[in-house]
């Protein structure tokens, strides 16, 4: 992955450029932290090689992998950067469209980029935390 500060006043805001075969949760953890985002958002476009999606299962307070390992068009991305125990957690969604026009969407648990992946992100002014949620079994933003 590449990166391009984009804007300097006021938020901070990157073009981050994935190249094929980079997994695209862990390589936006991992800018997050080198960067020490506590609090971001972004969106992205593109194509997936092959992507997991989750569905969180509500009975059983788990993500539920929604395997496509087809070529896929990256329709939407988007997501936030919240620090969990001080730490970055990137939580986002994504809908993919297969090569018949239909769309699979859901929580990004995995995916592996083909031929790119255009992701703008922007610093926010303030830092978010979550918590954990005994009641949902995830940690959610607190504010």
């Amino acid at each position: 992955m590449k990166s391009k500060i984009l804007n300097q006043a006021g938020e901070k805001t990157w073009a981050l450029i994935f190249e094929t075969d980079d997994e695209v949760a862990e390589g936006l953890v991992e800018f997050a932290k080198e960067n020490r985002l506590g609090g971001a958002h972004f969106t992205a476009i593109g194509g997936f090689r092959d992507v997991t999606l989750g569905y969180f299962d509500w009975q059983q307070k788990k993500y539920l992998p929604i395997p496509v390992g087809d070529q896929v068009e990256v329709l939407s991305l988007i997501g936030d950067v919240a620090l969990q125990q001080g730490k970055p957690k990137v939580h986002a969604h994504v809908v993919v469209g297969l090569s018949d026009g239909s769309t699979r969407g859901g929580h990004l648990l995995k995916a592996y980029v083909r031929p790119t992946l255009e992701v703008i992100l922007t610093e926010s002014p303030q830092h978010m935390r979550r918590e954990f949620d005994d009641s949902a079994g995830l940690a959610l933003i607190k504010i």
